[in-house]
């Protein structure tokens, strides 16, 4: 079939890379749509010296199992399914887990991917290929409203206008957070004022927020993301880089500061989100390509300024 892999530091599109066989408990799922994300060009870029097919972002059709013939997304997270991580519906914890596209489980930026039959997640016909490409980045989004619990804060710094901040301010802007979004390439993001996010070259001289989210996927944005948080406030990390951080804490144990990782979430409330419109992500596509371009894809996805790329097994 053909596959996007990772290899020698840059994806390459193989030919006759082997089909995904059927397994007890995992099922084949026929790719329609793949999207490339900051993690995607990150670990084409060495992060976690992965190597094989990546691609966690994707909608298909499900060739066996329950709900073949349906279409789906999936968790990207596969856990043991014995742990207490995953007894607790916590599996994206599990310390034996493998993730989909970005360890230890080849990815759907390819004509076909296997994943375990429980990850699985039937799409309503009403949610379009391209847009169920992105509940997986949303359902991300949306991992740091339950990581807040009840708690809301009175405003936001989201930095980082690319792949994933947009989605961020979004999500915070639905819960009735006022949001700034502040990036170095806010051109075509203006429809987001209708979302109640404001857009910012840069952060308002001398202002802290209650809450920052960095997702510039850039070492340098923790440092201003440490600037920008007011004391006692909640940093919020949604990026992951290739590069070592060098950067003084001593600002977060002064300002009593909550340092908040946030990674994968449940796939409902991105579902939810997206059916019924407190999510747009239609004008954050910038190009469409074919898998035979998916070389060419990736490169337009690295270029600055660019948002989601999509990758099309089935045209």
């Amino acid at each position: 079939m053909l596959a996007c892999v990772i290899e020698s530091g840059r994806p390459r599109l193989r030919r006759s890379h082997p089909a995904p066989e059927a397994r007890p408990g995992w099922v084949c799922v026929d790719v329609h749509v793949a999207g490339i994300c900051r993690t995607d060009l990150e670990l084409a870029a060495g992060y976690m010296d992965f190597r094989g097919v990546p691609g966690h972002e994707f909608v298909g059709t499900a060739v066996d199992g329950p709900l073949a013939g349906r279409r789906v997304v999936a968790e990207i997270n596969f856990g043991c399914g014995e742990c207490d991580w995953c007894e607790n519906d916590l599996a994206r914890h599990c310390p034996r887990r493998s993730v989909l596209g970005i360890d230890g489980a080849d990815g759907a930026m390819a004509e076909r991917v296997a994943v375990p039959a429980g990850n699985l997640v039937e799409v309503d016909d009403a949610i379009e290929d391209e847009t169920a490409v992105f509940i997986e980045p949303v359902a991300a989004a949306c991992e740091l409203l339950e990581q807040l619990g009840a708690h809301r804060p009175a405003d936001a710094l989201v930095l980082g206008d690319g792949k994933l901040g947009p989605l961020v301010a979004q999500v915070l802007a639905s819960e009735s957070i006022a949001v700034d979004l502040v990036g170095r390439h806010l051109d075509g993001l203006g429809w987001l004022g209708r979302r109640g996010v404001h857009l910012r070259e840069r952060p308002e001289e001398g202002r802290r927020y209650e809450m920052v989210v960095d997702a510039t996927g850039r070492v340098e944005g923790l440092r201003t993301a440490i600037e920008r948080v007011r004391p006692r406030g909640i940093l919020a990390l949604k990026t992951t880089v290739a590069q070592a951080y060098t950067i003084d804490l001593a600002p977060l144990v002064i300002n009593e500061v909550t340092l908040l990782g946030s990674r994968c979430g449940r796939f409902a409330p991105a579902i939810e989100r997206l059916a019924d419109g407190r999510v747009e992500v239609a004008p954050l596509i910038d190009a469409r390509f074919p898998l035979e371009q998916v070389e060419e894809a990736f490169r337009r996805a690295a270029v600055p300024g660019v948002r989601k790329v999509l990758v099309t097994a089935r045209w």
